[in-house]
């Protein structure tokens, strides 16, 4: 059994405990669950923001403890000063540190787009991360068949929360797509052996239909390769490891995205 099997398994069973314990009834009369979701999409394609999509994360099952202490509160507001276009929470705790609580202190302190990155698997968790406070999903491909990650595509839609679609190959890109994902991303990490391959993301980039918002995944830790993924058509990034194994996360992200801006001007001035 692989890692991303193994997290799969013990999901299902997270799930089963979680519905015992706090019932969707319970999950509807959250503050949040009422509350209008703020878009991704759209803050992706704002000119005015970066285009990052800035991951809290503590740990991961590859490298261990990344920023176990971290602070949700002032790294989340920092990121935003920054200029990241969004947020990505992890809550899954066994393999990532993470909780639903992370979440809802980002919830509270940002208006922003935040996604919450988890193993999804039942729509019990989808009703969960609207009632925490998130915008979007993360549905895996690799995890999912795509009969399945179609229902779940489709109930999130049906609470206002945008999907992004996670694709690791071309087979996965093909079969996955549906009319209720918004965005897709091409993780560069292999979450079966944990390797990355940035190579990956300008490999699929002529395969990802129009239409569709484009982000890539992992591995990003120089801003030249940001603008060289632009170049391909990409929209959006998800940075998480590149930021959190500093001890000051929305510092690193502050210096990077200085730089992807200064970068980026060069570009245009060249144009």
């Amino acid at each position: 059994m692989n890692i991303l099997d193994e997290i799969i398994a013990h999901k299902h069973k997270e799930v089963a405990e979680r519905k015992e314990l706090f019932p969707v009834k319970l999950l509807e009369k959250s503050l949040y669950f009422g509350t209008p979701c703020v878009s991704l999409e759209h803050y992706l394609l704002r000119p005015d923001k970066s285009g990052i999509i800035a991951e809290i994360k503590r740990r991961s099952p590859s490298k261990g403890d990344i920023n176990p202490h971290v602070s949700v509160e002032r790294t989340s507001i920092g990121y935003m000063q920054a200029g990241a276009s969004a947020l990505s929470i992890l809550t899954d705790t066994n393999y990532f540190g993470g909780r639903s609580e992370d979440l809802m202190t980002a919830r509270k302190f940002n208006y922003c787009p935040i996604l919450r990155k988890d193993f999804m698997v039942d729509e019990y968790q989808i009703v969960e991360a609207k009632s925490i406070g998130a915008d979007a999903i993360l549905l895996i491909a690799a995890a999912l068949e795509p009969a399945r990650l179609k229902e779940l595509a489709a109930f999130a839609r049906t609470l206002g929360l945008e999907v992004l679609l996670e694709v690791h190959d071309l087979e996965e890109l093909q079969s996955s797509l549906n009319d209720n994902v918004t965005v897709v991303g091409v993780n560069n990490r292999n979450l079966k052996t944990f390797k990355t391959d940035v190579g990956l993301s300008f490999e699929l980039a002529k395969h990802i239909p129009a239409g569709f918002t484009k982000i890539s995944e992992s591995g990003l830790s120089q801003p030249q390769t940001l603008v060289e993924l632009q170049e391909a058509g990409y929209n959006g990034f998800l940075i998480g490891e590149s930021f959190m194994t500093s001890s000051r996360p929305e510092q690193a992200a502050a210096s990077f995205i200085k730089e992807l801006r200064t970068l980026q001007g060069k570009m245009e001035a060249l144009a």
